[in-house]
């Protein structure tokens, strides 16, 4: 694991430090004075002048580098620019290029674990879809270790198979929705997850979650199981509120119409048509949630 300061203590600050010092260096500055300017001592900024670091070729050539070094150097030399205005315009162009650009770019070639996120993001952005997408991702798999300890789950898996899935806050398609590859199948009563959650791997399960959100529930998560009325009738007996829909249509106007008088909706059902198996989804705020839900569920099975 690499944190994206280190880039910028290891790459960053020792080419541009070498930039401003060989620049205040050529605006005839001392180096006593260099190095009061920019905090350092002078036998670093010797080092700095006469190019005895590593620099970054990618830093060292970034034209916005180039042109702030060239800004400060100008106007600390003048004595129109203050270590602290100087300081802020350094940092606000590491802000910069740490958002999906040079020093993204450059903490993905140390960490190429974060190639797999597209577009642009900050690590330091508490917002961020990287952010969002890992916790997704982690509640997954935290819902999968609690079904993969339940006994008889296994009993609960349609003949389709079943799948736990968790969209991101703003999900608008099932990219954005967290899934197991493949499904989770019944192997001689033992409940098998074939890989580890991935995003847009589920086009049912995700659809019937999209759907839902699509229709005013406010569900992040949802696992689909086999249907009984038994189940259903537990579901309500622990206060889960329960909706039918017709699965022989169209799937996303039945389940609006079932969602459509506003109340609270956890377990959304059908029974089944013409080669249609009958499938409940359980929904939930998070996948950990729907996993317990489900546990519960099986739990508390009449004999």
């Amino acid at each position: 694991m690499r944190f994206i300061e280190e880039v910028v203590v290891d790459e960053f600050l020792p080419t541009f430090r070498s930039m401003l010092a060989e620049d205040l260096r050529e605006r005839g500055l001392t180096q006593n004075e260099v190095a009061t300017l920019l905090g350092i001592s002078q036998s670093a900024v010797s080092k700095y002048a006469h190019g005895d670091v590593d620099r970054s070729a990618a830093v060292l050539n970034d034209e916005r580098v180039r042109d702030l070094v060239a800004h400060l150097g100008e106007g600390l030399a003048a004595g129109e620019t203050s270590r602290v205005q100087a300081l802020v315009e350094a940092e606000v162009l590491i802000r910069q290029l740490e958002r999906g650009d040079l020093l993204a770019t450059l903490h993905e070639e140390a960490m190429p674990e974060l190639a797999d996120y597209d577009g642009d993001f900050a690590v330091h952005d508490a917002d961020s879809g990287l952010r969002e997408a890992e916790r997704a991702l982690a509640s997954v798999r935290r819902g999968l270790r609690i079904l993969s300890n339940t006994s008889g789950f296994a009993a609960l898996i349609p003949a389709v198979g079943s799948n736990l899935v968790e969209c991101l806050p703003d999900a608008a398609d099932i990219d954005d929705v967290v899934a197991v590859p493949g499904r989770i199948l019944d192997v001689k009563g033992r409940a098998t997850v074939p890989g580890d959650p991935e995003f847009g791997v589920s086009e049912h399960v995700a659809g019937i979650l999209l759907a839902a959100r699509d229709a005013g529930s406010e569900a992040r998560a949802a696992l689909n199981v086999r249907y009984s009325p038994d189940l259903v009738a537990r579901a309500e007996d622990r206060g889960l509120g329960t909706r039918e829909f017709d699965a022989e249509g169209d799937v996303a106007s039945a389940i609006a119409e079932a969602l459509s008088e506003g109340a609270q909706v956890d377990v959304l059902y059908q029974t089944g048509g013409f080669g249609i198996e009958p499938v409940a989804y359980v929904l939930a705020t998070d996948a950990a949630t729907a996993a317990e839900r489900v546990r519960d569920l099986r739990d508390g099975e009449r004999p």
